[in-house]
């Protein structure tokens, strides 16, 4: 699994017009599904993003996580993160899940955080969304439950 996680003041997917999901205060997490991917990298993703301090301090060290802060995911389904634009021009997907797996796994990692008493927003699996966001910092990672970076 592969997640750009993005700390956001506000951020919301819209699906033909309608906004589906909205949160203010949190990580905005894109989310791609390789098709080697379990339950174990599920919950590693789930719990790396709930107890990563990336939020400040009152010295405003990153210092907090999104549990300390009371903080909300908006969490999109995204397979582009597994594409390889290595080779020629236009990117090859052979690394990413199939659909029926990505979404068990893409609702299975939803479940895990909101279990740890996250607010989970998302948007709507292979859809066409746009996403709108107002970072904070900017502060953006890049995590792979492979551990690749």
């Amino acid at each position: 699994m592969r997640i750009v996680c993005q700390r956001v003041l506000q951020a919301q997917v819209e699906v033909d017009g309608s906004t589906i999901g909205r949160i203010d205060k949190g990580l905005l997490v894109y989310l791609g599904v390789g098709k080697e991917d379990t339950i174990k990298d599920a919950e590693f993703i789930a719990e790396k993003l709930v107890n990563l301090r990336i939020f400040p301090d009152d010295a405003g060290k990153m210092n907090r996580s999104l549990l300390d802060v009371a903080g909300a995911i908006l969490l999109i389904s995204n397979f582009t993160l597994h594409g390889d634009c290595r080779k020629g021009r236009r990117p090859g997907f052979d690394a990413a899940a199939q659909p029926h797996l990505a979404q068990q796994l893409y609702e299975k990692v939803a479940d895990l955080i909101a279990g740890h008493g996250v607010n989970v927003e998302k948007g709507i699996f292979g859809e066409y969304m746009h996403v709108t966001s107002t970072n904070d910092g900017p502060v953006t990672f890049l995590l792979d439950s492979s551990r690749l970076f």
